[in-house]
Formats: structure tokens, C-alpha cells, sequence
């Protein structure tokens, strides 16, 4: 199959090799310079576990084209748009990406061939019906009548582990309105639905791993699948922070009640570490969106509302942890390890370690920062920040006042914390059989 991808971010590289991988040919379009530059040579312009490997294989390498012409639209059987939708002002997500996209494509969609063009953003809900319309006016200025095939595939990939969650997926959602449509995205996703090709090695299959199921639904319901899945599992893990600053009071050890609220299968255990708080390009963008499509049609969330509020209030607690134990922050160091929003990539975005960074530098401390694959991406998402950078996590400990632990990489739980003896908060709740001097025991998020 003859598969077209706009846009080489997270979602649409991934989706790009991971189809390319299973047998599928893929042509990968991408505007930006730098990027079409980093992947004509294939080279991974992000940090995701096993994708430099796949772009590296020669059978990945032969199915895969990457280039700025929307002119080979043409020639697809599925166009797939992955293009960005970022929050705006009002909360809503700004879809104009995606619609001069649409716009796009549709001078180039063949005349006579079959078609079928798939939103893969996480999109506004009825974003499939605009695609739709866009589509059959621009085909009316070309003077084309034939029918117009739209689908709904929402993503569920984990920066960190997306592309095996492309390749052993939970679930597969589509939603269309013809069989025919449908019929096009099983054949795209058999291979993963069967699970009929050889794993790779950097991305074995679990032995316990059972075949995807396939969801077929109507495209509206597809779209909302996407944010209802994201804001229930943002609220999850506001609630288990809640209940941690909780068990700090009467003296319960929140890992403990999360352990044994997650064994009881209607709640399951994902989700429920508590900490900092939840971070990154999905979860407060979706949140956001789903906010303001309820306040569109005046209906209140108080839910997700309140799973918000939590999140944003977790920053805080750090901050005055820090400022009971040190009497005040003006004037200390503090150390924070960790910049991404979660081990596993570079991305920095809507990172709760950095809006920790911004807090303590309002309080007027001084701040040394360590990650080991976000200094770059801090650098210049947040150029204004003046932070010490440091090249190791021993120097982003040295000569502190105090450190924390934002974001729960493992080479912060393989360090020997012997050697340091100032003030130590785990907001991660992630090492906790670490030892070292002058730790602030505590249980809850912070």
C-alpha cells in the first residue's frame, strides 16, 4: 500500500517508519529545513527509543521517502495528515494547520484514483467533517465530482515508547463512514492487527503481547475517543496526588496505598505514581481543548477542571517544601535534575520540571539543571532562563543548597548519592531505596 504522511514530528515520523517497517510505501513530507535536511541522511531529528535503529535498517530505508512534494499526493493510497495543533489563547486547539494542510493536499489528489485522506492530529471534535468540505470545494474549483473519503485515526503514542506503541499497539481506532474506508485502513494496519511481521530487535514483542483489537467507529466518536482517554488519565494522576498530599498528613506512604489501589483490576496500576505532575504535548493541550469545547455548547467539567487545577498546584508544592527546609529560597542553588517532561525523550515542552525552574527563579534562588537528552531543546525553547546548564548530574549536585529530582531518569537512580549532603526531594517518587545525606523524607508528590 502507498501511504503519504504530512508532517515529521512526533506522531507522523514514527507512523512513517513504523509503516514503512511493517512493508507499507511510505513518502514522509516535511517543510522544515533542518529536519528534511537530518532525515534525507537518516538521521532522527528527535530522541525516540528504537527509531535512529529502524531508520538506519535498509528494508526501512528502501520504503521510505522523505522530501517537501505535495505534488506525489497524487500517487498515495491513504493521505494521512500529522501535522501540529497547538493550544491557543482560549484553550481551544488551533487547527489551521491542519486545514491549510487539507487545502493543500486537495490540489493534488488524484483525479480518477481512489483516495482515502486520514486525520491522524488530535484534532477539535467535527474536524473530520471540515476536512471533508475543504476537500469537495477544492475538487469543485478543479471541476472533479467524484466522492470524497475522509477517516478519523487518532494516535495513543507515548513520547518514549511510540514507536512500539505503533507496532504493539492497545487498540486501533478508526472511524469512517464507508465500508470502503474501512476496508482501506485494515489494509493499512493488517500487519499490526495480525502481527504478521518479524519484530526488531531494539523492539522485541512481548511474550504476553496479544493482538490489538480494532475499533471501528464513526469518525466523530473516534475524536473524541483521543481526548476522552488523555483527560482520564490526566485526572488519574491528579487524584493519586491529591491523595498523596493527603497520606503526608496522617502518615500513610502514598507508593503503598497506589500499589495496592492499582492490583484491584477495575483501576489498574498505570497512572498512579504520584509527583511534580503531568507534562507535555498532549495532556495539558487536550485537557485545555476539552475545556474549552464544553464552555463552547455551556456545559461545565468540573472534573477535568479540577484534574487541572491539581496538576498546576504539584509545582508549587515542591517549591514550598523547598522553602520550609532551606527558610527561604532568595539567594540558595538549587539543583534540578531533570528538564523533559519524562524519561525517554527530549522534549521539553509544557515540562513540569521547567515550570519548577521558572518558580524557583522567580524566589530569586539560583538554578543549576541537568537532563541528558534535553539541554539542547531547553536551550532554545527557553533561552531567557538564566540557568546554569551542566554537563553531568554530579556538577548539577556539586556546591546546592538543595536538589530535586523533576524528572525520573535512570541515571539518577544508578548515581551514587553518598557524597551529597544538602536537601533532597524525589518529585518523581521514583528513588526511593536510594540513600543519601540529609535527605527530606517525605511521601507524598513532592
Amino acid at each position: 500500500m502507498k501511504v503519504l504522511i504530512i508532517g515529521a514530528g512526533y506522531v507522523g515520523l514514527n507512523c512513517a517508519v513504523a509503516f514503512a517497517f511493517v512493508g507499507h510505501d511510505v513518502v514522509l513530507i516535511e517543510k522544515d529545513d533542518n529536519k528534511l535536511a537530518m532525515l534525507r541522511c537518516w538521521q532522527s531529528p528527535i530522541h525516540e527509543h528504537g527509531l535512529q535503529e529502524l531508520l538506519q535498517m535498509p528494508a526501512v530505508q528502501q520504503r521510505l521517502v522523505v522530501c517537501n512534494n505535495m505534488e506525489l499526493v497524487s500517487e498515495a493510497d491513504i493521505v494521512m495528515i500529522a501535522v501540529g495543533t497547538p493550544t491557543m489563547e482560549n484553550g481551544h486547539a488551533d487547527n489551521s494547520y491542519v486545514e491549510n494542510c487539507t487545502a493543500e493536499l486537495a490540489t493534488h489528489l488524484s483525479p480518477t484514483k481512489r483516495q482515502t485522506v486520514v486525520v491522524k492530529s488530535t484534532v477539535p471534535i467535527g474536524t473530520h467533517r471540515r476536512v471533508r468540505t475543504i476537500i469537495s470545494r477544492e475538487l469543485e474549483k478543479r471541476g472533479l465530482t467524484r466522492d470524497v473519503h475522509t477517516a478519523s485515526n487518532p494516535e495513543f503514542l507515548r513520547e518514549g515508547s511510540a514507536l512500539s506503541d505503533m507496532l504493539y499497539p492497545d487498540r486501533v481506532v478508526i472511524g469512517c463512514e464507508t465500508q470502503s474506508d474501512s476496508d482501506m485502513l485494515y489494509g493499512l494496519y493488517r500487519p499490526i492487527l495480525e502481527q504478521s511481521f518479524e519484530p526488531p530487535l531494539v523492539l522485541p514483542r512481548s511474550q504476553n503481547y496479544m493482538h490489538p483489537p480494532l475499533i471501528m467507529t464513526s469518525a466523530t466518536s473516534a475524536e473524541m475517543i483521543k481526548y476522552a482517554s488523555n483527560c482520564f488519565l490526566a485526572t488519574k494522576i491528579s487524584y493519586i496526588n491529591e491523595i498523596a498530599q493527603l497520606c503526608e498528613k496522617l502518615g500513610a506512604d502514598v507508593t503503598e496505598v497506589a500499589r495496592g489501589m492499582g492490583l484491584d483490576t477495575r483501576i489498574g496500576p498505570a497512572f498512579l505514581n504520584a509527583g511534580i505532575g503531568w507534562g507535555g504535548s498532549c495532556f495539558p493541550k487536550d485537557t485545555k481543548a476539552m475545556l474549552a469545547m464544553a464552555q463552547e455548547h455551556d456545559l461545565s467539567m468540573p472534573l477535568i477542571q479540577a484534574a487541572v487545577e491539581v496538576n498546576k498546584r504539584m509545582r508549587m508544592v515542591i517549591v514550598e517544601k523547598l522553602q520550609i527546609a532551606l527558610k527561604g529560597l532568595r539567594g540558595r542553588t538549587i539543583g534540578v535534575m531533570g528538564l523533559t517532561f519524562k524519561p525517554g525523550t527530549d522534549d521539553v515542552r509544557e515540562s513540569p520540571a521547567v515550570e519548577l525552574v521558572e518558580l524557583l527563579l522567580e524566589r530569586g534562588a539560583y538554578v543549576k539543571a541537568h537532563d541528558p537528552k534535553g539541554i539542547q531543546n531547553f536551550r532554545h525553547a527557553y533561552p531567557h532562563l538564566d540557568v546554569m546548564l551542566c554537563s553531568s548530574p554530579t556538577q548539577c549536585a556539586l556546591n546546592t543548597d538543595a536538589v530535586v529530582i523533576a524528572t525520573d531518569w535512570s541515571e539518577y537512580k544508578q548515581l551514587d548519592w553518598g557524597f551529597y549532603n544538602g536537601v533532597f526531594i524525589d518529585a518523581r517518587n521514583s528513588m526511593r531505596n536510594i540513600s543519601a545525606h540529609g535527605v527530606l523524607a517525605h511521601s507524598d508528590g513532592g
